[in-house]
């Protein structure tokens, strides 16, 4: 396993720890801490291989290896929050780490991100249109994917203007990282195992998400019956970006 990772903390209290999304960095989550250091101490911590964490990078970029690692960073019985990508981390977090986990909260994210047979989600060839972009333009890629992310938002423009802001003071990862970490959207699937998740369990969707259909949702609920969701009615795959009051809100009333 490679080396421990790094991680920022704001404020005392109650631990509640953020998890970014594919391509991005922990600075996407620095409004929402500014908004929580009150009451908590709030950790972001970025995924191997990206933000701070650039050269930190497990041998074999698996979910479960990521997973390990980020579970070491983290204290014991804390409040984890994983957006997109950073949604199948803390499951799989939740799932092999349950005194790591006091609490579980997913954001537009999904146990199986790729569509399948009767279930919705990205299509195959988009991701690997991803895979292959990476190739020749690596922030053009990543732009792209801000779009998509940002589409059926309201203010799509400002929020992908805001994610740029937010995460540039950091570097770019590796292109081998990249691809490493597309790979876990394309192949993991936690379907059957997310109904093992013991800790108390909210899902946050947009409901103009083009990543994670809002018809994903009913589904989730079959596979994950004892878990709470709500649905940001304006929102899309970043609802903390262009919905930040109501994120923290609804965040807090939850816990």
């Amino acid at each position: 396993m490679a080396n421990k990772l790094s991680l920022s903390s704001f404020g005392e209290g109650q631990p509640i720890v953020f998890i970014h999304g594919w391509g991005l960095n922990s600075g996407v989550w620095l409004p929402i801490a500014q908004e929580l250091q009150s009451d908590f101490q709030v950790i972001t911590i970025d995924l191997p291989g990206f933000g701070q964490n650039l050269s930190t990078i497990p041998a074999q970029y698996s979910l479960t290896n990521v997973a390990e690692m980020i579970a070491d960073a983290i204290p014991d019985n804390a409040i984890l929050v994983g957006w997109s990508l950073g949604g199948l981390v803390a499951t799989q977090i939740a799932l092999d780490f349950p005194n790591k986990v006091k609490k579980l909260v997913t954001v537009a994210s999904t146990p199986c991100f790729v569509e399948k047979e009767a279930w919705p989600g990205i299509k195959p060839h988009l991701l690997q249109g991803f895979h292959s972009q990476l190739s020749d333009d690596i922030e053009k890629t990543l732009s792209n994917f801000l779009k998509i992310q940002a589409m059926g938002s309201p203010q799509v423009r400002q929020d992908i203007k805001q994610i740029k802001q937010l995460v540039m003071d950091l570097p770019i990862p590796q292109k081998s990282t990249l691809d490493d970490s597309l790979s876990l959207l394309d192949t993991v699937d936690l379907r059957q195992t997310l109904v093992n998740v013991q800790q108390p369990f909210l899902r946050l969707y947009g409901k103009l998400d083009s990543l994670v259909p809002k018809k994903a949702i009913a589904l989730i609920n079959e596979l994950s019956p004892k878990s709470d969701h709500i649905v940001f009615d304006k929102a899309s795959h970043a609802p903390f970006i262009s919905h930040p009051e109501t994120f923290v809100e609804t965040l807090k009333n939850w816990i």
